[in-house]
């Protein structure tokens, strides 16, 4: 038995989780995650979040300050990003360097954390939950490097992975749906937007009660409603773009019979690969029927706040055709 409907943890994680008496929901979700008692002080600004008028599918980014004056960015994405570790990188990068003032000891350097609750099928892995963390192995004893007895009690930390920036990667779509512990409870609701009655994870009993749809106002859930639309639009242009062969047509094509067939026209990379979806758009190669259907869709999708990469990865189009066109 399941309780629903609840608000996607995206949204609340936007709107709702910055009001104070929201917190615990927080604390909830990081002490589970971190194996330790958080308890949020603040929710910082950041400059990377997004309006959803705008890049409605972009990341949701969350800065948290704990008791320990630690920092907590967490940062959900939906759109598949090949350069995501890097991006995950900068962020934690950037603010230790936008918080640290020059002519300070580098001992006051904050602890950062980087989660990210990812949608698509980053890197190469199986596993739905990955945590990283810096460590210094020596290359002939094998031994750890670690703390001196003065360090331990100047930075008030055991190891020196615990100085350094932590990351978690979660990968939502790999989870199974079967939860085993109380972390799985919470992937379960991030991916399902549900919480079964016999979970009991830290935290989730107030998203029962304080993230319930029919809580919201009519403004609130007017907007909520949008923005699924939004999202799923988005998902559906992706979706659409691929069932036209604007993604798996073009790739398909190019592999399998267009590599010599651009020049000529591509009438053998039509009969091999384009058969079912193409009868309009490819038929004289790059016609000017099936590049401006590929111009049509980068339009629709730069609106939607799609990079000029993600364009040109999808449609197939270079750089400067999508310049050009738009």
């Amino acid at each position: 038995m399941t309780e629903r409907p609840l608000i996607s943890f995206d949204w609340a994680l936007k709107k709702l989780l910055r009001n104070q008496a929201n917190f615990v929901i927080l604390e909830g979700f990081l002490s589970t995650l971190l194996k330790k008692d958080i308890v949020v002080i603040s929710i910082l600004e950041s400059e990377s979040n997004p309006d959803y008028a705008t890049q409605k599918t972009n990341r949701v980014d969350l800065l948290v300050e704990n008791e320990q004056k630690e920092r907590i960015i967490v940062e959900l994405q939906y759109n598949d990003e090949y350069d995501y570790f890097q991006r995950m990188l900068y962020a934690t990068s950037k603010h230790i360097i936008n918080n640290f003032q020059k002519g300070n000891a580098y001992g006051g350097i904050k602890k950062v954390y980087s989660i990210n609750l990812i949608y698509f099928d980053l890197g190469q892995g199986s596993d739905y939950v990955y945590h990283g963390k810096n460590e210094f192995k020596g290359i002939h004893q094998n031994d750890i490097l670690g703390l001196s007895a003065r360090q331990k009690d100047i930075f008030k930390q055991e190891h020196t992975h615990q100085i350094y920036p932590e990351y978690y990667v979660i990968k939502i779509n790999n989870f199974d749906d079967v939860a085993k512990d109380s972390l799985d409870e919470w992937i379960y609701y991030f991916k399902n937007d549900e919480i079964k009655e016999e979970f009991k994870a830290k935290g989730l009993a107030e998203v029962r009660e304080h993230l319930r749809l029919e809580q919201l106002s009519k403004v609130e859930k007017r907007t909520y409603e949008r923005y699924l639309e939004d999202l799923s639009s988005a998902q559906s242009m992706i979706f659409t773009a691929k069932m036209n062969g604007i993604s798996e047509g073009f790739e398909e094509g190019r592999t399998e019979g267009l590599e010599e067939g651009r020049a000529e026209g591509l009438e053998e990379g039509r009969a091999e690969g384009l058969e079912e979806g193409r009868a309009e758009g490819l038929e004289e190669g790059r016609a000017e029927g099936a590049l401006e259907k590929a111009l049509e869709t980068a339009k629709k999708m730069k609106e939607k706040g799609f990079s000029t990469d993600d364009i040109a990865d999808i449609t197939g189009l270079s750089r400067q055709e999508i310049s050009d066109g738009l």
